[in-house]
């Protein structure tokens, strides 16, 4: 069958999750970095189109094309290990320690930041011809973003820094979905439409996704945006990358092995 029950894909979780804590500091590193370039290439496709067609719907329902890219490929994001590799500990597989895991998210972290700091890099040599023009709509919109997803949280001072946390957290609810997505369906065409629901989801409603911020703040930044590298590390990256630990991890990874790894149903005689 194309489909596999619950049963099925939560191991299949906790083997990826294994997998991914054993997996050499290279292989880790590249498979981070390329998520990460992937993921950036899709966020400024999607905001190209939503300038472009003057609909952010549309522009959200075009995003999930990058993760549904990268996933195929193996590649890793951040918010995905956050929810994966813990469930190898839970499970008690052999020689899997916290240590293992901590070493596992920095590297992830690292690869990620490396592959969408060279998108941004590259489109904003793009839209600017090598930094002689000021960048267009799109520059105009990133930098808009930037401040609001900083400065307009600041305001609020801790509200705001909570706000962001809870949306950090509702985005790797979806997110981690389209990562388990991936698992559910044994065909393309199968794990692309598990994975593009959650995902629109979660881009539509403006949920805070740290691996897309961190191309779209440094982009931003170099697009003129009128904020600075601590505004955007502690009233975005930070509380936002603690919310995507928190919300996938409990709403989706925990949730999903309790109730179909760990409780399983009984079969009566």
């Amino acid at each position: 069958m194309s489909y596999l029950a619950p049963s099925e894909f939560v191991s299949k979780m906790v083997d990826a999750g294994e997998s991914k804590i054993y997996m050499s500091t290279r292989d880790t590193v590249i498979r981070a970095y390329m998520a990460g370039a992937i993921l950036a290439l899709a966020a400024v496709f999607a905001v190209s189109i939503a300038i472009a067609t003057e609909s952010h719907f549309v522009g959200s329902l075009c995003f999930p094309v990058g993760f549904s890219m990268l996933y195929l490929m193996g590649f890793d994001l951040l918010t995905g290990v956050f929810v994966l590799t813990p469930l190898a500990w839970l499970d008690k597989r052999p020689g899997v320690t916290w240590k293992q895991i901590l070493r596992n998210w920095g590297w992830v972290f690292l690869g990620n930041f490396a592959g969408a700091l060279t998108v941004a890099a590259m489109m904003s040599f793009i839209f600017t011809y090598g930094y002689n023009a000021d960048g267009g709509a799109i520059a105009t919109k990133v930098a808009g973003i930037g401040e609001a997803r900083t400065l307009g949280y600041a305001k609020y001072g801790m509200d705001g820094w909570i706000t962001i946390f809870i949306r950090g957290m509702l985005c790797n609810w979806m997110v981690s979905m389209g990562v388990v997505g991936a698992m559910i369906s044994t065909t393309v065409s199968g794990k692309v439409i598990a994975m593009w629901m959650p995902i629109f989801l979660f881009f539509f409603m403006g949920f805070e996704h740290s691996v897309v911020n961190m191309f779209l703040f440094p982009f931003g930044l170099i697009m003129g945006g009128n904020f600075s590298i601590a505004d955007y590390f502690i009233w975005n990256e930070i509380p936002t990358a603690l919310g995507n630990l928190v919300g996938g991890l409990a709403f989706t990874g925990l949730t999903l092995y309790t109730t179909h790894m760990r409780t399983k149903a009984k079969r009566t005689l």
